[in-house]
């Protein structure tokens, strides 16, 4: 079996319901519904096409895209076309693994439409580069023996810029990349993986810049186009529209602040705090630090008292230098909206819960805006030969451990390596010792309150001195089965780190320095239904059906 599709017994309620249909108040298509009606919808509106395309051209030109990327941007020029979206921050080699997932995702599912629907549907990457979150971009996490490490790029960032316009300390960053490959074992892939990082690294400016050079280089051959929000020429096309944001932030924030009460009486909960007077917009000043507003009758002001501006200066810079403005969390997807053809959008559960905000929102800042279509990403998990061989001379279950890890388990391995187990040897001595001991404690209780209060103290601290000892014997039987014990951690790290699932912490590069960037061809030609919560696949299975 190359793939196993499992529940994940611990996913977002609301991204869970969103795909079982129970929340069609919220959203203006069912998940999954047949496409045809929004491509209508898409077909009645007008964009930008040439000049998007020319802006997408430059972009991916600077990136080195292949000639495939390219190809599909032309066919975009043509009316009909449309894109599968989705997005996230420039982490450092794509950052955790499920940005590698919503690509895989996003192509996979612009070619199923493409094929259905007839016309050209172009998957594209929205990359954040407005987002100012460094701490979130700056580091993966590799397994260095049998432990997991956060390796952080050495370079620092104090203003809260956005990530495209943080330039890169290329000292700090071929420091971090030598790091990174020290951790790994030198494989038959590792050589070729070092020179095309390093070259990605020397090429690039920006954060972006080296996440855009990353991921053409790992999808070339299947025309991923890419777009840096953070660009200054798609803020001059943007600019009609961050004044109409503008004008109508009253009736968009109102919109969202509604649907947020109303997603909390449903008892949903959704990771983003929400008020009527949020402005929805930051503010970039002279030193490109972006400034969240607040709106406070006609003065837009900072979240933190940094900056005041009136509702005429905001429309100044939106005509006039629309670099000085970006979105946040609620109005890019209505800029997203706005400007590009957007025949779905593909969504991580954490997103499923912020569009779930948005259905009149869209209608608030324009009447001819609906929100797309909201697919959710493929999550998955990937298994190698080396733990999928552990998995099985442990005779462990791998749904349980994507879902649970393996840390009781190996506890409980632990314990019952002793006949009979340790557990159950001292679970007795505290019965037979209660036992033992309550004649002791009536004799004391007959005598005076006082006695009978130091009875029960003698018996707390007898248990108290077993329970230690119970701890040195499984410390003892610890270094009798380390190397049992490590493999249970090898398991444990591979499939749940942290507690969580695998792509929400590891990185690509060590899965593509074990077996090559091949299976990434692999993944977008497996079938993996969007449907299914999740799925595992076994990577040195791929070739045996693929």
């Amino acid at each position: 079996m190359v793939v196993k599709s499992v529940r994940l017994d611990g996913r977002n309620v609301l991204a869970a319901d969103y795909v079982k249909g129970k929340l069609k108040d919220f959203f203006h298509y069912p998940p999954f519904s047949p496409f045809h009606e929004r491509l209508e919808y898409l077909h009645s509106r007008t964009f930008p096409r040439q000049e998007l395309a020319n802006l997408l051209i430059e972009m991916n030109e600077k990136w080195g895209a292949s000639p495939r990327t390219f190809e599909r941007i032309e066919t975009f020029k043509r009316e009909g076309a449309v894109f599968v979206i989705g997005g996230q921050q420039a982490g450092l080699l794509a950052g955790p693994l499920y940005t590698i997932h919503k690509i895989v995702s996003i192509i996979k599912f612009a070619r199923m439409q493409e094929e259905r629907l007839n016309v050209p549907v172009i998957p594209l990457f929205w990359i954040a580069g407005e987002d100012h979150d460094y701490d979130e971009i700056n580091h993966i996490y590799n397994i260095v023996d049998n432990k997991l490490v956060k390796r952080k790029i050495g370079q620092e960032e104090w203003k809260k810029r956005s990530v495209s316009h943080i330039p890169i300390d290329q000292t700090a960053l071929e420091a971090w990349i030598k790091q990174v490959f020290n951790d790994l074992l030198e494989t038959e892939h590792t050589r070729k993986l070092a020179t095309e990082i390093f070259r990605h690294a020397r090429a690039s400016e920006t954060f972006v810049d080296f996440f855009a050079r990353f991921i053409h280089g790992l999808f070339k051959n299947h025309g991923i186009v890419l777009i840096d929000s953070a660009n200054a020429k798609l803020r001059q096309l943007e600019s009609t529209w961050f004044e109409k944001l503008i004008i109508r932030q009253q009736d968009v924030a109102e919109a969202v602040y509604e649907t947020a009460q109303k997603l909390h009486q449903a008892g949903y909960s959704v990771q983003v705090d929400v008020e009527k007077d949020d402005g929805n917009l930051f503010y970039h000043d002279e030193a490109q630090e972006r400034i969240l507003l607040v709106r406070k009758n006609d003065l837009w002001i900072g979240k933190n008292d940094e900056v005041e501006l009136t509702t005429a200066d905001l429309v100044h810079f939106a005509r006039n230098e629309p670099e000085r403005l970006s979105n946040n969390v609620i109005t890019r997807p209505l800029m997203q909206e706005a400007m590009l053809p957007t025949l779905t959008f593909i969504a991580g559960d954490a997103e499923i819960g912020y569009w779930a905000l948005l259905k009149n929102a869209f209608k608030a800042l324009d009447e001819t805006l609906t929100m797309p279509p909201i697919v959710p990403r493929l999550s998955v998990t990937l298994i190698n030969e080396r733990i999928d061989k552990l998995l099985k001379e442990r005779s462990l279950h791998d749904q349980y451990i994507v879902n649970y890890g393996c840390k009781m388990l190996k506890m409980n391995w632990l314990t019952a390596q002793k006949n009979p187990p340790v557990h159950l040897i001292f679970e007795e001595a505290k019965r037979n010792m209660e036992d033992l001991h309550e004649p002791l404690q009536q004799l004391a209780k007959s005598i005076g309150a006082d006695l009978y209060g130091e009875a029960k103290r003698n018996l707390a601290n007898i248990l108290e001195e077993l329970d230690y000892l119970k701890q040195k014997t499984l410390q003892h039987l610890e270094h009798k089965y380390s190397f049992e014990l490590e493999q249970f951690q090898e398991i444990n790290l591979a499939l749940r780190p942290k507690d969580t699932l695998q792509e929400r912490v590891l990185n690509v590069v060590s899965i593509i320095n074990e077996c090559g960037d091949a299976f990434l061809n692999d993944l977008i030609e497996l079938d993996l239904p969007f449907e299914e919560d999740h799925h595992i696949v076994y990577l040195h299975k791929l070739h045996e059906n693929v």
